[in-house]
């Protein structure tokens, strides 16, 4: 069984991660809250039975092998780096940090220390992504040529804080949304974006001069071009994720979501078919491959060097949009 410590007292942790650790084997022995207040109210409620203020004392616990990071993303990399140095598994939140480098030096130290490092890209885990990868894999739409995700939602008023008023934290829906929209890209294509442009707007939820919806366009090494839109102030529309090759379409609807639901068709000359699709909660599927990691058996879903490469995308989309030009995309692995 791996023991868990979880650094932040999360809505994401509250609403998803704990029950997946929990459901996959595994325990959770101790909480970091920088709000003693608030620790200990939230390990009451999850039946957690440490509440701790103190990274040192959360990492240096030997009773934990495996720590969640949750926090705002400014605050990652020293809580990786602790952890790392401590010998902890590490499973970060995205994106990995606010910047390229601290990102690198996140996924070295773990290297370094020999523990497991992975990004929450939770898109991964979902049925009907896997779905599309598969069929693409099998050469069912021909050679892909383009893609559109759709991931416009309105950010629900119990997550309307740091998202919309701290640049320092990495907020704005860029570095919330896009970089999910670029991992999922990423996995399904088998590719990597190697130029974006972009426009945002301020459609009156966010302040502090941050973006609270992007349209932009990827560009990848295959010469795939993706649209994206991606938005937290849009109340009424639909996710999807479309690819579009020589031979055919594959039209994901209502599938950029944390719940394991949406469809997959397939159109081509011979028509429309609804793919398969097994649904399995996507939370539980990362600590599945997560905690197999562990064991030495197989590798995380979604691993440090691929949260760098959605970082420096969202980062690049941020770039382009403020300066109206296409800017580059290197990862630096």
């Amino acid at each position: 069984m791996t023991r868990w410590g979880l650094i932040g007292a999360s809505t994401i942790a509250h609403e998803w991660v704990i029950d997946a650790i929990r459901a996959t084997g595994g325990d959770i022995v101790s909480l970091l809250s920088s709000n003693a207040e608030r620790g200990k109210a939230y390990a009451a409620e999850h039946g957690i039975p440490n509440a701790v203020t103190e990274l040192s004392a959360l990492v240096e616990d030997p009773q934990i092998d495996a720590v969640y990071i949750s926090t705002t993303n400014e605050l990652h990399k020293a809580q990786a780096l602790a952890a790392a140095k401590a010998g902890k598994h590490i499973l970060c939140e995205k994106p990995l940090a606010v910047s390229l480098s601290d990102a690198r030096d996140m996924v070295e130290a773990a290297k370094a220390a020999g523990v497991v490092m992975a990004t929450n890209h939770h898109l991964r885990g979902a049925g009907t992504h896997r779905a599309m990868r598969d069929a693409i894999a099998a050469g069912r739409i021909g050679r892909p040529l383009s893609a559109r995700v759709f991931h416009a939602v309105y950010l629900p008023s119990h997550l309307q804080g740091w998202r919309l008023d701290k640049p320092e934290a990495g907020g704005g829906v860029i570095l919330d949304i896009t970089v999910h929209d670029t991992d999922t890209l990423r996995f399904v294509l088998g590719d990597d974006p190697v130029e974006a442009v972009a426009f945002t707007q301020q459609g009156g939820m966010a302040k502090a001069g941050l973006e609270d919806a992007v349209m932009g366009v990827l560009r990848f090494k295959s010469g795939v071009i993706a649209q994206f839109h991606d938005g937290f102030t849009t109340k009424f529309a639909e996710t999807g994720f479309e690819i579009h090759g020589t031979e055919g379409s594959l039209i994901g609807r209502n599938c950029m979501s944390q719940r394991p639901v949406g469809t997959v068709t397939l159109r081509n000359a011979e028509g429309e078919q609804e793919l398969p699709v097994d649904h399995q909660n996507l939370y539980e599927t990362a600590l599945i491959n997560f905690h197999a990691a562990i064991a030495g058996k197989g590798k995380p879903l979604c691993s440090g060097e691929d949260g760098i490469w959605s970082l420096a995308t969202g980062l690049a989309v941020v770039k382009a949009a403020a300066t109206g030009q296409a800017v580059s995309i290197e990862s630096g692995l």
